[in-house]
């Protein structure tokens, strides 16, 4: 989900016009959100199979981690020309197109008979994907314009609670013995329903024009560079909690197959509990002690779960995880933005960048590790993200 704010740059050229709505501002929150849970419950579809899926063609950990560098990989080759598309014609129309496509994408994936097949649909899945993704995150600070309050976290709070559903259909279409493709043309119909009914109470009109071309990577600097390796460590833990939680429940905590799906679920819940309490939090902690205490609650979850990997007490640490890294690189993000000697819109693709490698080397890591040892290694390795995280942000006086 991260990934909605890796092109924040763009994001910020493109709405620089003032908004008009064509429905009422509630109608439209709600229709952006219903987008927003559009794509979180396709992700976390796909993650939710992952195990049936890497079963079905018999792929071993490290070929697993190979492969899912497909689908980060179409993600950051699009990132220029997403930008380009929605800045030329407009947030709505490239959301209205690429939502029912990604979905599509998504059930490509069950279609997979061989590894280069599954590597394949995953780059076609990266790129929709990113396309939609900085759409939707157009229209979220488009519909934010419409009130006089922020709303933005709500719509990643809407991300997350898709997330946590999909994890719960997984785990039903698992229990009934339904294919991977079968399922995801469930998720399908949904979400052209959405589309069919909410179109058009989307945010009109098209973005600025900027003779600026958007950078797949800014080179960042100074204390802008320290937070993207804060960031870098948070993603990079969801990322292999994403991909490989299932996983890992499956081969190493040898849960019954009806509850696979229990750690991907309870990390999702808990992450998205952590986005709707993290503002009340921070203003109680303050900003610094809050990402000292996530990085801390993050390597608590890992070793628990690395160190006691059964049902129960593997649940309990993938929770704490979620909660750890529910609140990290937003507040990273708003840092960067305040810093006060670059723009904001620059500071956040800055440290984006950097972040967003995270995001793209986590599953790999994962697999490449676990090739060389054991999957519980490997989530020893992600487990002590948490604890540099909490040790650099000591040293970063830009954090209050």
């Amino acid at each position: 989900m991260e990934d909605f704010k890796a092109n924040r740059e763009i994001i910020n050229q493109a709405v620089d016009k003032p908004v008009i709505a064509q429905s009422s501002p509630n109608r439209t929150r709600l229709a952006v959100s219903l987008f927003y849970f559009g794509q979180g419950i396709a992700f976390a579809s796909w993650a939710s199979r992952i195990p049936d899926i890497k079963h079905t063609l018999n792929l071993s950990d490290g070929a697993l981690g190979s492969i899912l560098l497909a689908l980060p990989l179409g993600q950051l080759i699009t990132m220029p020309i997403s930008g380009r598309l929605v800045t030329k014609y407009g947030s709505k129309i490239i959301l209205t197109i690429t939502a029912p496509l990604y979905v599509l994408a998504l059930s490509n994936l069950g279609l997979a008979t061989a590894p280069w097949h599954l590597a394949a649909f995953l780059f076609l899945f990266g790129v929709i994907g990113n396309m939609c993704n900085i759409a939707v995150n157009t229209q979220g600070v488009e519909a934010e314009k419409l009130f006089t309050k922020p709303i933005m976290t709500s719509f990643h709070g809407a991300w997350s609670i898709a997330g946590f559903s999909g994890a719960l259909v997984g785990l039903l279409m698992v229990n009934l013995h339904v294919i991977p493709y079968y399922h995801f043309w469930i998720i399908v119909a949904l979400i052209w329903i959405n589309v069919f009914f909410n179109y058009k109470h989307l945010v009109p009109g098209k973005g600025a024009q900027t003779e600026r071309k958007p950078k797949l990577f800014i080179k960042p600097e100074g204390v802008l560079l320290q937070l993207g390796i804060i960031g870098f460590c948070s993603m990079a833990t969801e990322g292999a909690m994403f991909d490989w939680s299932g996983v890992y429940f499956k081969e190493i905590v040898k849960a019954p197959s009806s509850l696979v799906i229990l750690g991907y679920a309870s990390f999702m819940v808990m992450m998205a509990t952590g986005r709707f309490v993290g503002d009340t939090i921070i203003a109680r902690l303050g900003r610094k002690r809050t990402i000292q205490f996530s990085g801390i609650i993050i390597s608590t979850g890992m070793f628990i779960s690395v160190f006691f990997p059964f049902v129960v007490t593997a649940t309990l640490g993938f929770m704490l995880v979620g909660l750890g890294v529910s609140s990290i690189v937003p507040t990273v993000y708003s840092v960067a933005g305040k810093n006060g000697k670059i723009a904001p819109g620059m500071a956040i693709a800055m440290v984006s960048s950097v972040s967003y490698l995270g995001f793209l080397m986590g599953p790999p890591l994962i697999g490449y590790i676990s090739a060389l040892s054991s999957l519980q290694y490997s989530y020893a390795v992600i487990g002590c993200f948490g604890l540099f995280v909490s040790f650099l942000v000591t040293k970063i006086k830009a954090i209050a």
